[in-house]
Parts: structure tokens; sequence; C-alpha cells
């Protein structure tokens, strides 16, 4: 690939450590360069403004791409995400200066639902006490609900969100969903019941949360919707920390307000000096909730062939793509 021979790709993400590799050598037997994250940690965006010089396509994290990062990176075509959020990507920015924004859809969500639920099950059955209680040379335990036939509230009828449904109804379980724009074909197939929001709430013995971060989720669960919920329910989630009330979840708990929650992902990560982290009715896990062995190796190879896609001067698949409208006019727009 002679015309890729001499381009810069920033391997950005550091969550892979060493696994990364296999997928190091593909850019580069593509004639590549890959720089590594020199940090092994979140890059901030001075740092990646920093990294940017002479990159043409990054192997994207989480780090923040803003409209100061665009401008800094006249030579940047493509941010392949390696994952489905995309909270710190400013798209609008991105579309302005040329970029595309390819993601991974459909590479990671049976990970993501398989640890949602696994929280779930986790929290109602208080496995981490359990567990330390035998350790301490106790035994017995307290009364507490089951799985089979509870009903669970499934805020987000995305690929996530189907896919937790459908482990759900494997329990028998009645299943509320909502969403704004539902899919009743799929509720209809698999015996779900689409409802108001409220009633949701109102009604779920779990409520676990499958919607994306943008303004408009900003603290989605907030006082007015913890409010709503019973004192003996449970929220999950496995979003964006940014469609909780941090605050008003803690008062929630704190108060016995709800029973307990499962927690994936914060404002802050890590969440270093919350509230959050000193209940014994929380249980917490490092943002991991859509990395398994399957879904690691799927979504790292869909980020290498985005990268590729442009370097032979093509582009990703438009269904991976945040803004394929700028396909037919990116070099125009970039020159």
């Amino acid at each position: 690939m002679t015309q890729a021979s001499k381009r810069t790709v920033l391997m950005a993400t550091f969550q892979l450590g060493d696994r990364a590799l296999p997928f190091v050598r593909r850019l580069e037997e593509a004639g590549l360069e890959v720089v590594r994250n020199p940090f092994n940690r979140t890059l901030t965006e001075a740092e990646l403004i920093e990294l940017l010089p002479g990159v043409f396509a990054t192997f994207a994290s989480v780090e923040p791409y803003t409209d100061r990062v665009f401008q800094a990176a006249p030579q940047l075509e493509v941010v392949a995400r390696y994952g489905v959020g995309y909270d710190q990507i400013d798209v609008q920015a991105a579309t302005r200066h040329g970029v595309l924004v390819a993601m991974t859809f459909g590479m990671n969500h049976e990970a993501v639902a398989d640890s949602a639920f696994t929280l779930m099950a986790a929290l109602i059955y208080r496995s981490v006490a359990m567990h330390q209680r035998v350790k301490e040379g106790l035994w017995g335990s307290n009364f507490r609900p089951g799985l089979w036939r509870m009903t669970v509230g499934i805020i987000g009828l995305g690929r996530i969100g189907k896919a937790m449904a459908r482990r759900c109804k494997g329990f028998d379980m009645r299943v509320l969903a909502y969403d704004i724009r539902p899919d009743h074909a799929f509720i209809k197939a698999h015996g779900l019941e689409f409802v108001p929001l409220d009633t949701l709430l109102c009604e779920s013995d779990v409520v676990t949360l499958h919607i994306p971060h943008t303004p408009e989720t900003t603290d989605f669960i907030n006082r007015e919707r913890v409010a709503l919920m019973k004192p003996s329910a449970y929220l999950v989630n496995t979003s964006r920390g940014g469609v909780v009330d941090e605050e008003a979840l803690h008062e929630a708990l704190t108060g016995r307000r709800i029973a307990g929650a499962a927690l994936d992902v914060f404002k802050k990560e890590p969440p270093v000096g919350s509230p959050l982290l000193g209940l014994d009715n929380v249980l917490l896990s490092p943002h991991c909730a859509g990395a398994n062995a399957t879904s690691e190796v799927a979504s790292a190879d869909r980020v290498v062939e985005s990268i590729l896609a442009v370097a032979r001067g093509g582009a990703p698949e438009p269904e991976f793509l945040l803004n394929p409208e700028i396909i037919p006019t990116r070099r125009g727009l970039r020159r």
C-alpha cells in the first residue's frame, strides 16, 4: 500500500495492553506507522493535541475529541472509536473539519447485556457480601428476592436493551420497555410491554439503563424519577455515568428509598472520592461491561478495518459511521 506507506496511526486506546499487538501488526503490515499512547491511561485534550500532528487516524478510546483537537490536527481523517459510546466526541466539529467518526456498532452489545444481567443477579443475591460472609466463618443468609418472574424495566431498547430483554425473558420475567423510538415489532415478538416511563419506574423491581449520554439524557435518572421507584427496587447502569444524577442516587441509597444499585459507569472515571464507593448496597464495576474475549476481538478488528478503508482512499461502511454524509465531500472539507 504505497499510498499509506508513511501514514501514521495513533493507538490512543490503552485498555488492550499487549493484546493490542495483533491489531498493531495488521496496521503495520498494511504499511502504516503506529504510535502508541505513551501514558497508559486516558489522554487529556492537551496530550491528544500534542500527539496528533502528522496522524491521519486514531484507534480511539474515551479521550476527548473537541473542536480544539480537530483544529490542531489538519491531517486527521478518521477517528475510529473502540466502543459504541461517543459522548467524548464532538461529532458536529468532526463533520465541520471533514473527519470521519467510525464506531464499532454491533460488536459488543451481547457482552454488555451479559454484564448487565450478571450485575443484576449479583446485586439481588448479594453475591459479594455472601462470599465475604463465608470467608469470615459465618453462615446463613437474610431474605432476598429471586430473579424468576420478577419485573424488569428496560430504558433504551437498542441493540443492548434488546439483548437484555432476551435474557430476562429466559427467566420468565415480566419485561417493561421504554424508548423514544420503540421497535414495536421486536416488542410484540418477544412479549414485552411498552409503557410510559413513569409506569416503568413505578412497577419495576429492577430498572436497567441502556441509553446514550446526550445533552437530553444528562441526569435522566434524577430525584423525581428515583422517587417513583419502589423502595424494594434496584437500579443497574451499564450505559454512561452522565445519565444518572449521582447525588440524587446517593441520597436514595443512603435513605433506603431504593434497595440498591449496580454501576459499571460513573460521571468521573475512575470515581475516586465518590460517596457511592462507601455504600453497602452498591455493587461496583470498572466500566468493563462491554469487554470480553469475543467482543474485544470483534471491536478491535472493526476499528482496524475502518482505518484501513480510509488508508486505501475509501471510507468505512456507512452503518459504522456517525457522519456518513461527509463521505462524498470529505476531501473538499479538509482542503
